[in-house]
């Protein structure tokens, strides 16, 4: 429930993602005056969907919008993996895990996740279409300048614009340059059909280095109530090739010639003008996530490869953990600049070394599933055929129960 500050904060966050909204949302349940500047016009979310592990919707449950959630996304029970041509290498039940854990996973529709926390902050505090060029500590609090030429004062900063950030490399004190994972990534949403995966499976076809994913994502990303699955494509390739939509699926065909009948099904039918081509990159593991007055959130902090699916969540986890960082320095110190200084030093205490495991695994996983040493990727092939998903729950147990819900 919200309380009732004697003195309210100022808070400012930077970006109206997944990170930035869910951030906003909790400090303005603990009562402060929170503004979110975005720099695009519109919101646009980038990818189809978002794999929202236990962890994440854990966040969302704490901050009112798990129902919500819950019911926007997709009933995904089973796991299976299969070769390029079919033929299953291992297929089992999730619900150990969700039941270890308590709490189902739910892969959602990136639209309907950003539109439910939009609606929950109130897009009367969010001012959009305005850059955030700078920043600079004050004696009282710190002053983000716009590249409209006029300055915002808070008395703390979030910066949450993702991983593109001009920010982050002032905050740490350094450049910090986004790093190319090796692949590309193709994704998008069709209509689920069973000819392509059963409704609850989340199916993986993997080999030669690629992978191509059926996830089930419910029916929140359409007005329509048809669910659809979430689909993507991944191919090795040098950074830097074309990006062009008419030839999608042209590009498609010969990266994927010879695959399975639901492969080569998807393929025929989805809408290039709804899928997004992506090369991944990350950032490097930072030593710090802060600075005076400063919070830097997301995947400004720690963009990662998508291959653990931890993104959207470890963003959440971040919001969680500062809000409640600051929670409990404003309880233990009557200065609100002591109590911001304290939150801070949680938040980096916290964080730190959590997010940066994940980066390093999912980097690790990444080059794994798209050969980057062809002997490892045959050996997950071979340890597929084996796998009766214990191994599998266990990692992603791991995951989920080192966040701070457990």
């Amino acid at each position: 429930m919200p309380r009732s500050l004697t003195t309210p904060l100022n808070i400012l966050v930077i970006g109206a993602g997944i990170g930035g909204l869910s951030t906003a949302l909790a400090f303005q349940q603990q009562g402060h005056r929170v503004t979110v500047v975005e720099r695009v016009a519109t919101i646009r979310p980038v990818g189809a969907a978002i794999s929202l592990w236990p962890n994440g919707v854990k966040v969302m449950h704490q901050l009112g919008l798990g129902e919500t959630i819950e019911g926007l996304s997709g009933e995904m029970t089973q796991m299976r993996y299969l070769t390029h041509t079919g033929q299953t290498l291992t297929d089992f039940s999730l619900a150990p895990l969700f039941g270890d854990v308590g709490q189902r996973a739910c892969p959602v529709a990136r639209a309907a996740l950003q539109q439910t926390l939009l609606n929950a902050v109130g897009t009367e505090h969010i001012q959009f279409g305005r850059r955030c060029i700078d920043y600079i500590v004050t004696q009282h609090g710190v002053s983000a300048h716009f590249d409209d030429g006029e300055s915002l004062n808070a008395d703390l900063l979030v910066v949450a614009e993702g991983t593109h950030s001009k920010l982050r490399s002032k905050l740490v004190g350094h450049p910090v340059e986004r790093q190319y994972v090796g692949y590309v990534n193709w994704n998008v949403r069709v209509p689920a059909d069973e000819a392509l995966a059963p409704l609850s499976h989340w199916d993986q076809y993997v080999g030669d280095a690629k992978r191509v994913s059926f996830m089930p994502m419910g029916s929140g990303g359409n007005e329509e109530g048809v669910q659809e699955f979430y689909c993507f494509f991944d191919v090795p390739l040098p950074a830097g090739t074309t990006n062009d939509p008419d030839h999608y699926r042209d590009e498609l065909r010969e990266h994927f010639a010879g695959w399975a009948e639901p492969v080569q099904a998807l393929i025929e039918r989805f809408d290039p003008a709804r899928m997004a081509r992506v090369e991944i990159y990350d950032i490097p593991p930072l030593d710090s996530l802060t600075a005076p007055r400063v919070a830097l959130l997301g995947d400004a902090a720690h963009g990662m490869a998508p291959d653990l699916g931890q993104g959207g969540c470890q963003a959440m986890e971040d919001a969680w953990v500062l809000s409640q960082a600051l929670e409990r320095a404003l309880e233990e110190n009557e200065d609100a600049t002591a109590a911001i200084a304290s939150a801070l030093a949680q938040y980096d205490r916290a964080r730190v070394d959590r997010v940066g495991e994940i980066v390093q695994r999912a980097r690790k996983r990444a080059a794994m599933i798209h050969g980057h040493d062809a002997t490892h990727t045959r050996a997950w092939y071979d340890e597929l055929k084996s796998e009766d998903g214990q191994a599998i729950i266990d990692g992603l147990k791991t995951t989920v129960t080192g966040g701070p819900l457990g």
